[in-house]
């Protein structure tokens, strides 16, 4: 791993964010017991060596937020209540100085080792920054190490969410007025998006990387026929490195919006037909069909997540992500007028099933 927390940012940024990581070792250490705590590691793109560099002036400047895995011993479950809040509180303090939000995960490295494979943890075990504890800690994690054993739910999950986001920009692009934070916000929502499509088309091909310049060179090689893709995927990856506040019009990043949703209909229906093993070539196709879009989620749980939310439109077979699935296939692909108490409902349903 790089001994950077980005690729080219200045060095008081460098050291801005060394201290930052000196403080969030204090502050943990004051508030895990030491036969408690096994460790914390920086995540993220700042773990990885990649974190946004954000030029303004002369300064460069943080983007991303700073994600910390704290490794406690014993139950996750008991751990969180014990010492989520102070976690969080310690987060907030720490946040206005450092210029982006600092955030906590707690976890034991005993529950990571017996965890499936998934895309988030891939990426956390081959990329990250120790802060406290080294590399031994991820004895008995082999299998998080190999990328072709991501499932495709993992890709859906991805897709999803950057389809969200590209949910949420239309709203925001449909508004009365249209502010430069509305600008920011779509710009920002369509750069992951972009940097998203081209990821989950090598998490299909069994390619992905924890490195988003070497899943980009990766693109070029196994999709080097379909510039539009290769070319939103390096965009994304140009923001990811060095993020910009979008100064765009409202026309330009419709036009933009457009254009990348199109792709993304195609990408998720290729995504989905493969993963369920359906054969749907619309939206609506997709919506219509029976099949349960959630297999990897037990019925356990799923009944479980039902006796605690019984107001909300949920089936007590189905995983919730079904039901917003098709929700957000009809608002973004189907049915573009959706009202305002529709997107705020899928809203709040994203909010707590994400």
């Amino acid at each position: 791993m790089s001994a950077r927390f980005t690729i080219d940012g200045s060095a008081s940024l460098e050291q801005h964010l060394a201290v930052t990581c000196t403080h969030v070792r204090a502050g943990v250490e004051r508030l895990i017991p030491r036969h408690k705590l096994e460790g914390l590691v920086l995540a993220g793109g700042y773990g990885r060596g990649e974190g946004g560099v954000l030029r303004e002036g002369m300064r460069d400047l943080p983007y991303n937020d700073l994600e910390f895995f704290v490794f406690v011993s014993g139950s996750t479950f008991l751990n969180d209540r014990h010492y989520k809040a102070a976690l969080h509180r310690l987060g907030e303090s720490l946040s206005p100085a450092v210029g982006i939000d600092v955030e906590f995960k707690i976890l034991s490295l005993s529950r990571l080792r017996r965890s499936p494979v998934s895309m988030f943890y891939y990426d956390l075990v081959m990329g990250h920054r120790w802060i406290i504890g080294d590399d031994s800690l991820f004895s008995g994690c082999d299998h998080h190490r190999d990328a072709s054993r991501i499932p495709l739910h993992e890709a859906t999950r991805l897709l999803f969410n950057r389809c969200s986001g590209l949910l949420f920009a239309a709203e925001r692009l449909s508004q009365e007025t249209f502010t430069s934070a509305d600008a920011d916000f779509v710009g920002r929502n369509l750069a992951k998006a972009q940097l998203a499509l081209g990821d989950v088309v090598l998490a299909i091909a069994k390619s992905y990387h924890w490195s988003c310049l070497e899943r980009h060179r990766r693109l070029q090689v196994i999709a080097e026929s379909d510039t539009q893709l290769i070319t939103h995927h390096a965009a994304g990856v140009a923001f990811k490195l060095h993020p910009t506040r979008s100064t765009k019009t409202r026309v330009e990043l419709a036009a933009e919006h457009a254009s990348l949703s199109h792709l993304a209909q195609t990408i998720f229906l290729r995504l989905e037909n493969q993963r369920l093993g359906i054969h749907c070539s619309t939206p609506a196709d997709y919506v219509a069909n029976s099949s349960n879009k959630c297999p990897e989620v037990p019925l356990w749980r799923n009944l479980l997540i039902r006796l605690r939310n019984r107001g909300l439109p949920l089936s007590p077979a189905r995983y919730p992500r079904e039901h917003l699935l098709h929700e957000l296939v009809t608002l973004l692909w189907t049915n573009r007028d959706a009202d305002q108490r529709t997107m705020r409902q899928y809203t709040e349903l994203w909010n707590c099933f994400n």
